[in-house]
């Protein structure tokens, strides 16, 4: 397989398409592995929510006309959150979910956002390792709740 500065040329990060993109982003969640896990908030009923709130926070990786590579962030004008980055399989290592943090980070950044939290879920030892390279730090002293609304 080619590293990302040999397929750079031809790799697009761009931002998520209503409702074009939503296809083959599910597509690419659902084959991520236990890694992405989708529910309720991932229809595309909420979809269209969550794009009308901050679109330009909603990234994908295109190769040659290919979805191959996604994130998901949000920003509530004081914290932002990182949701369902993933790369599909026969892409993976060469640096796109790099690049497609470095850009969700930077959007971040540029909306005055000071800090971002992500989930990872227990068992993603690689992804929490893929985080920590990149400056993400476990936050052990708190616990996550969750609460169904509706």
């Amino acid at each position: 397989m080619e590293s990302v500065q040999e397929i750079s040329t031809q790799l697009r990060i761009r931002t998520f398409t209503f409702p074009d993109d939503y296809p083959a982003v599910f597509s690419l969640w659902e084959e991520s592995g236990p890694g992405v896990q989708t529910g309720r908030s991932d229809t595309l009923e909420e979809i269209e929510k969550k794009v009308q709130r901050d679109p330009d926070l909603f990234l994908v990786a295109e190769l040659d006309g290919q979805l191959i590579g996604s994130v998901l962030g949000g920003f509530d004008g004081r914290r932002g959150i990182i949701y369902h980055l993933a790369v599909a399989k026969e892409f993976r290592q060469l640096g796109i979910g790099s690049l497609l943090m470095d850009e969700v980070e930077e959007r971040l950044r540029s909306k005055g956002c000071l800090r971002s939290y992500l989930l990872v879920i227990k068992e993603n030892q690689s992804a929490a390792n893929f985080y920590k390279k990149r400056g993400w730090a476990p936050m052990d002293y708190l616990d996550i709740f969750g609460k169904n609304l509706a």
